[in-house]
């Protein structure tokens, strides 16, 4: 059975362009760098940049990678990313502040203040259209 999320792997056109933006603009801890990726930590994320020079933006697709800090440095944080020139691709319309923004490769990111407990009570308070909960401890039998 899976328990926990292992890894994310990012298709990357210029590997040390990324391996630039994510350790020293975003902060990732360097594990490794090679030629074709590199293997970066932060907390208990494990990310892998790869080379593909086949990688496609599509800006119509929701995917998005979501990390988490302090309310007390969000904006902080946001001016940070602003001052190198980086973009946003999404307004912000949820439950906690979060700023939405383009890696090198065009990969959309987020910068959130909250968690799930945070969203689901939001939810409670203001659920989407035909949402449903589900009781936790039935669901931990």
């Amino acid at each position: 059975m899976l328990t926990d999320l292992n890894h994310l792997t990012l298709a990357t056109n210029n590997v040390n362009k990324s391996f630039a933006f994510y350790t020293e603009i975003l902060g990732f801890k360097p594990l490794a760098l090679w030629d074709n990726g590199a293997y970066l930590q932060l907390g208990s994320l494990w990310l892998c940049l790869s080379y593909d020079k086949r990688h496609i933006t599509e800006d119509s697709d929701y995917t998005h990678y979501a990390f988490s800090l302090s309310a007390n440095n969000f904006e902080t944080f946001k001016q940070h990313l602003l001052s190198h020139g980086i973009t946003a691709w999404k307004e912000n319309k949820s439950e906690g502040d979060s700023f939405y923004f383009y890696d090198p490769d065009h990969h959309k990111l987020e910068a959130h203040v909250g968690d799930l407990k945070s969203r689901l009570e939001a939810c409670r308070q203001h659920p989407y259209s035909g949402m449903q909960f589900f009781d936790e401890d039935k669901n931990n039998d």
